[in-house]
């Protein structure tokens, strides 16, 4: 064969290989002039720089958590100057698309260059994580921008870009603990633990960083708190008070310390309550399943079983409750602390008084916990199907606004029943009024201070919300952060 004739069978050959060539520098110019749209988009002082604060502005933007900068920015900023220039910039993210390409085929099973709802379950379930079909298109739906219930590689990639997950695990636990149980918002409904994840002491740690959050939180809005039992208790005889002259009174009678009163016993119940909620919930859980060994719970079956962990809780811890009423409403000098509370309530009155008001306190489990539950997912259900293509998910203040409107919510139902128990609860220290059963204070308050009686002290209730959440959200990241409850594998 002569060596014209060689050449003209390497001529497709040639040209094959010019065209593969050709197409990856327009797949690497296009990946390049991508990352300088990006770049630019987040340089937002125009330096040529992106420093943390900025990155932080940009993550904000995508609904994604602001933590997440520090991470990027620690990986990234090769010459620890605490910048990011467009070379650092770009080699990060080049590297990080890398390991999502990989990822994305290693979950798209059959090879059709898509994810589909079965996909997500399969990975969820291999890794430990029993859901439902339903639970993994709520997945699937807050990444599917084109409304094909599947994710292609542009979709999964400009979703995770920002998120500087390492491996699959990492993405399984954020879907777990982002999309379908929202951790620290939902009392509700408990969060579900992996087998991995309680033999590696997360759960504990997880419980500790919300009882911390807690304690700041109610420590933060006590003066609140404290206003709100007292005009629930005194409402017939408090007509004229408004927040600022309860305060003044509470200030005048036993100085600024006096607006904490109660505090000390309602920050040390949350531990025990907490831990006895989340053992009751594996219990109830347990029996809930049956025979269903490892299977997942249905929304309905996990607000059951989180109804009735509270109710077990609360069971157990309610003379606590009945102590920081006692302690809250307390005037100078009446006790020198929750043990002689407790100890002059024993003496006087007996056992019983510490289960005063505890069927209406058991019975407002139901409708708080239900409406706030059913509240909470339909917002959060109606911003995914709204709004979740234009964003990579629900974002920490779309989070806490649903959650303070669902709590908002479910206080307006409960709220008469927690203020016919409070009154219970006070009976003793209340002279002069009768002591009535749970229908005898509803007859009593409607008589004599009408519908708006039981109503009585809700302003500073609905106070305290946004401020409690917001203070209890900060508290729990930067704890689960010192704790060591992330997103690691």
């Amino acid at each position: 064969m002569g060596e014209e004739d060689k050449n003209l069978f390497d001529r497709p050959q040639r040209a094959t290989n010019e065209v593969k060539a050709e197409n990856v520098t327009n797949v690497e110019a296009e990946r390049q002039r991508r990352y300088a749209d990006l770049f630019e988009e987040l340089d937002l002082n125009r330096d040529g720089k992106v420093d943390i604060s900025e990155l932080r502005i940009g993550l904000a933007a995508r609904g994604l958590h602001q933590g997440e900068a520090e991470e990027i920015v620690l990986v990234s900023d090769i010459n620890r100057d605490g910048l990011l220039d467009f070379q650092e910039f770009s080699e990060y993210l080049q590297a990080h698309e890398k390991r999502l390409w990989l990822m994305f085929h290693k979950l798209d099973r059959n090879n059709d260059g898509k994810i589909d709802v079965g996909e997500i379950q399969h990975l969820l379930q291999k890794l430990g994580v029993e859901v439902t079909k339903e639970q993994a298109s709520r997945i699937l739906q807050s990444m599917d921008r084109d409304g094909t219930m599947t994710i292609d590689w542009k979709e999964w990639r400009d979703y995770f870009l920002f998120n500087p997950f390492h491996n699959m695990e990492d993405i399984v636990h954020y879907w777990k603990h982002s999309h379908m149980f929202d951790i620290g918002e939902h009392l509700t409904v408990p969060d579900e633990f992996s087998e991995k994840e309680r033999r590696s002491g997360l759960v504990w740690r997880q419980l500790v960083a919300g009882a911390m959050a807690g304690a700041v939180s109610r420590t933060g809005t006590a003066p609140l708190d404290r206003l709100k039992v007292f005009l629930q208790v005194h409402g017939s005889v408090s007509h004229g008070k408004n927040l600022w002259s309860g305060l003044r009174g509470m200030i005048q009678e036993g100085g600024v310390f006096a607006l904490w009163r109660g505090n000390g016993i309602n920050v040390l119940k949350i531990a025990p309550e907490s831990a006895i909620k989340f053992m009751a919930y594996e219990q109830i859980k347990w029996l809930i399943r049956g025979s269903k060994e490892g299977g997942s719970l249905r929304v309905q079956e996990r607000f059951l079983a989180g109804s009735l962990a509270g109710a077990t809780a609360q069971t157990i811890i309610y003379p606590m409750e009945v102590l920081k009423t006692r302690l809250t409403l307390r005037t100078t000098g009446q006790y020198s602390g929750v043990a002689d509370c407790a100890r002059q309530i024993l003496r006087r009155e007996g056992l019983r008084a510490f289960y005063r008001g505890y069927l209406p306190n058991t019975i407002g489990i139901i409708p708080y916990a239900g409406i706030d539950l059913a509240v909470y997912e339909t917002l959060k259900n109606t911003w995914l199907q709204k709004y979740s293509r234009d964003s990579a998910g629900p974002g920490v203040l779309v989070l806490l606004g649903c959650g303070t409107v669902s709590s908002t919510c479910g206080q307006l139902a409960s709220y008469p029943l927690a203020l016919v128990r409070t009154r219970m609860q006070a009976q003793a220290s209340t002279e002069g009024k009768p002591k009535l059963t749970m229908v005898g204070q509803f007859k009593y308050i409607i008589s004599n201070e009408g519908v708006s009686g039981l109503y009585r002290g809700i302003t500073p209730n609905f106070l305290k919300v946004i401020p409690a959440v917001s203070i209890s959200y900060v508290v729990y990241e930067h704890m689960k952060k010192f704790l060591g409850v992330g997103y690691q594998g």
